[in-house]
């Protein structure tokens, strides 16, 4: 007997812990060499973990087991192969695996288990975050339990929809309390926090205690704005294949008056009590996920174009929300942009993504009366929100990088002539 042992991989070198969020298949399965047999859930983003080669899969880890860098996973006999005795193609692998469904399906039609209808743990994540029940789901995995691809597809199809699916408690880690009435419900659900969520969790504390945090707000009338992308939005998207959005022009605001403001574009570090600046603006843009927020950054946005911000910001939010960002495109950033509005919020005070020393917050548009050369109009107006470290940035400074933001967006053509 051969026994290959699989071991977690170093993946980066401030990733000291993983979760296995998901097993890909099954305890005495065959595997093929690079089949994807796990996945693991890293602070930052979710790795598949491929067979180091060819033979029966033995199982050492469990689900939403957390596992330090070198730990042993799984094990693979490689003394065991195919009835043919030889490692199946991926042709006879399809017809097999087609086959083992079709006696399944028969079994279950039959004699319901416990799996019918039950999620993974990485599946019962996203249902739980995206309100969705296992009556909304149709699970394909083995004896009928719903897989996370059987989740995400059920959460594209609903967000085809004009109206969502109330949410409806899992059966899983459920405590019923029972009361004199049936007319309350008393449901109480225990989850542990996915590994992103804990990280997220830590690194705000951490920007909340370790720096010295305000926040300054003003408003900026978007009226120009938006009569700039309805006069030139044809022509924008026959051109480079994407609309002109608010992201790109406040991007492209934010960079300008980095390059202007080093100080804002700056970082502290601790160890040395040195203040680093950037030649470059490297801006995070948030973008939420089923997993939680994350802010990878689109680089020298300072020199990109619109189109390009646009595109790149396409890309990220698409990895972003897929889990395929790799963690090379986590890494960095200068400055952050968050956008509540885009979920209703008028007023928020975000928090510093650290190292970084500042944020800028946008929010709602709303049409709001205004006084404008001594008359009462209607215009679109947005709050914005600067918070910042003032260990590094004056609240002289601060209202003025917010203040010059303002006069940008509301004359674009100045931020386009680069005046």
């Amino acid at each position: 007997m051969s026994i290959i042992e699989m071991r977690v991989p170093t993946i980066g070198e401030s990733i000291t812990e993983v979760t296995l969020s998901q097993w890909l298949k099954e305890n005495g399965s065959y595997v093929e060499m690079d089949e994807s047999i796990c996945e693991f859930e890293s602070d930052k983003a979710t790795l598949e973990f491929p067979a180091e080669a060819a033979g029966k899969l033995i199982w050492v880890a469990e689900e939403e087991q957390d596992l330090e860098i070198g730990a042993l996973v799984a094990k693979i006999d490689t003394s065991v192969t195919n009835e043919n005795g030889a490692a199946p193609s991926s042709k006879e692998a399809e017809v097999k695996q087609e086959k083992k469904e079709e006696v399944s399906q028969k079994e279950t039609s039959s004699k319901e288990n416990y799996a019918t209808g039950h999620p993974s743990p990485a599946a019962s994540k996203l249902m739980e975050e995206n309100n969705l029940s296992s009556s909304d789901i149709k699970g394909t995995g083995k004896d009928g339990r719903i897989t996370k691809e059987d989740v995400l597809k059920a959460i594209e199809a609903k967000n085809q929809k004009t109206s969502s699916p109330k949410e409806t408690p899992t059966k899983e880690n459920t405590t019923q309390v029972v009361t004199s009435s049936n007319t309350f419900s008393r449901v109480q659900t225990r989850k542990k926090m996915s590994r992103m969520r804990r990280t997220i969790a830590k690194r705000l504390v951490s920007a909340k205690n370790n720096t010295a945090m305000l926040t300054t707000f003003n408003e900026v009338d978007l009226t120009n704005v938006m009569a700039l992308r309805k006069k030139y939005q044809e022509q924008f998207v026959e051109k480079y294949g994407i609309k002109l959005g608010f992201m790109s022009l406040f991007t492209k605001a934010c960079s300008k008056v980095l390059m202007e403001m080093p100080d804002v574009n700056a970082q502290i570090d601790s160890d040395t009590n040195e203040i680093i600046y950037h030649d470059y603006a490297d801006i995070s843009i948030a973008i939420s996920t089923p997993n939680g927020l994350v802010v990878p950054p689109v680089h020298n946005a300072e020199s990109l174009k619109f189109h390009e911000v646009e595109l790149k910001i396409k890309e990220l939010a698409g990895k972003a929300r897929n889990g395929t960002l790799t963690l090379d495109e986590m890494k960095g950033g200068t400055f952050t942009i968050t956008n509540g509005g885009v979920f209703g919020s008028m007023m928020s005070t975000p928090i510093i993504n650290e190292p970084q020393s500042a944020i800028l917050g946008m929010h709602t548009i709303q049409q709001r009366p205004m006084a404008i050369d001594g008359e009462v109009k209607i215009r679109p107006m947005m709050y914005l929100a600067l918070s910042y470290d003032h260990r590094i940035i004056d609240g002289s400074t601060s209202v003025t990088f917010l203040v010059k933001v303002k006069k940008l967006l509301e004359d674009p053509i100045t931020l386009l002539l680069d005046l």
